[in-house]
């Protein structure tokens, strides 16, 4: 079952460490091993082992770094997605910070602990397939009918198979949840995903448009309907016919205006501002609003008739701290985004600031995410970007650091999750993805209460 494990590449000139380390870790992984710069570039090159352990000592430079960081850099330029774990002792822990300036995904230190290596080269591992999986992803998007959704976490697949269901019928739909969580992208998907995906999208914003002119942008206005109306202006309903009204921030319309949208909801009849003629329009209304319109409602400030008009199908959209793994598979999304724009030869994040995306709660979610990644592939100085390019401060986004079983099963939860999704929750294909059987499978997901 050799073909089975994932590959390590391990490059040490000591023949007694370099034999030691291949023993203790050849029962979990497919070894190889290098003794100095050309061996180990052969190897990669032959190999394209996902993960490398490299000690910086490499002859002819036993006692120094250079021939071990340049060796680093070979490996780098061959691809650029391995992740290169270098050895550091405590004397030579400069070495290790500049190792990690130049591409290192994480240092161990020396005396070497095989077990803290091993949750190391988990981690490692574990980051690897993710970044693969995201360019997977990227790369089959526009196969995909979510065309816009990038995710791995149960959570938001059971929001995409909801309006995967949806999408073909013609009931209105309210989306909820925080700002920034990509309402507006799922909207786009129920259009594109609908019968009506030939006819027009068009969305209003309720909170962005004045209260005095938001009637007129919705139902339009006849010449001289009012001061300035100097033309008659289609509305942003008769637009929509046949085809698809986003509402976003509906909790903002104000009352005097809720009572006339009830009204078209039902009779699917306007007449614009200043004008007798009744306009039949066809077409299917989404809302979405991150405020509790329930709560409106008791304040009086929402109309109740209006809400279940709207709510025929309801969508709550989670928060990116509750979708286990998005936020380092955006983030990786969006580097590759705003690399390609900017041109700059940067090669991915450091640890600390994969570290902080994960650990940080993000409040403005993808929104903020996307922002700080768009920031920091201008800004950043290195070809790594750190968690103060991202604007984290130094203590943004730290955790204890984990027990061991701790790593292990957050790995084993994220590359399960990620494998499930990439198969459509289909067990069988995962497990071939995970390189195990089905009944291995259904084991270490019942032991992580992991359910499809």
């Amino acid at each position: 079952m050799k073909d089975t494990k994932e590959k390590l590449l391990i490059v040490e000139d000591d023949p007694g460490l370099r034999s030691q380390l291949s023993w203790a870790l050849t029962d979990d992984l497919d070894v190889h091993v290098a003794e100095d710069r050309e061996s180990a570039l052969a190897t990669a090159r032959k190999e394209s082992p996902p993960v490398v352990v490299l000690d910086l000592g490499l002859p002819p430079d036993p006692n120094g770094a250079t021939e071990g960081l340049a060796t680093l850099e070979s490996i780098l330029a061959l691809k650029s997605s391995t992740k290169i774990i270098v050895a550091s002792g405590n004397e030579e822990k400069e070495n290790a910070v500049k190792a990690v300036s130049l591409g290192a995904y994480d240092f161990y230190p020396k005396p070497v602990d095989i077990d803290v290596l091993k949750m190391i080269i988990d981690r490692a591992l574990a980051l690897h397939k993710l970044e693969e999986m995201n360019r997977r992803l990227t790369q089959t998007k526009a196969e995909s009918p979510l065309t816009d959704i990038v995710t791995n976490s149960q959570e938001m697949l059971r929001v995409c198979s909801l309006v995967e269901r949806i999408a073909s019928s013609d009931v209105n739909v309210l989306l909820t949840g925080e700002s920034g969580t990509g309402k507006e992208v799922l909207t786009q998907a129920v259009h594109d995903l609908s019968p009506r995906a030939s006819g027009p999208f068009v969305a209003i914003n309720c909170a962005a448009i004045p209260e005095n002119l938001l009637e007129s942008e919705l139902f339009g206005h006849e010449k001289g309907a009012f001061t300035g109306a100097v033309k008659q202006t289609i509305g942003k309903v008769e637009l929509a016919h046949e085809g698809t009204l986003f509402l976003d921030e509906i909790g903002d319309m104000p009352l005097s205006l809720q009572s006339k949208l009830l009204r078209f909801l039902e009779e699917r009849i306007i007449e614009r501002v200043g004008g007798r003629k009744q306009i039949d329009v066809d077409l299917r209304v989404v809302a979405a609003t991150n405020q509790d319109l329930k709560e409106l409602i008791q304040e009086g400030r929402f109309r109740e008739d209006l809400y279940y008009r709207l709510d025929e199908v309801g969508v709550f959209v989670p928060p990116l701290r509750e979708r286990e793994g998005d936020s380092v598979l955006l983030a990786n999304f969006f580097f590759q985004k705003y690399r390609k724009k900017s041109r700059r030869a940067l090669k991915g994040f450091t640890s600390d600031a994969l570290a902080a995306v994960t650990n940080y709660p993000w409040p403005g979610n993808v929104r903020e995410l996307e922002n700080r990644v768009k920031r920091a592939t201008v800004l950043a100085e290195g070809k790594l970007i750190t968690a103060t390019d991202l604007d984290f401060e130094s203590d943004d986004g730290q955790a204890e650091f984990p027990t061991l079983k701790q790593a292990r099963e957050r790995a084993d939860i994220e590359i399960i999750t990620s494998a499930l999704a990439l198969s459509r929750n289909n067990v069988s294909a995962a497990a071939k993805l995970l390189g195990v059987s089905r009944p291995t499978l259904y084991d270490l997901m019942t032991q992580l209460n992991l359910r499809i």
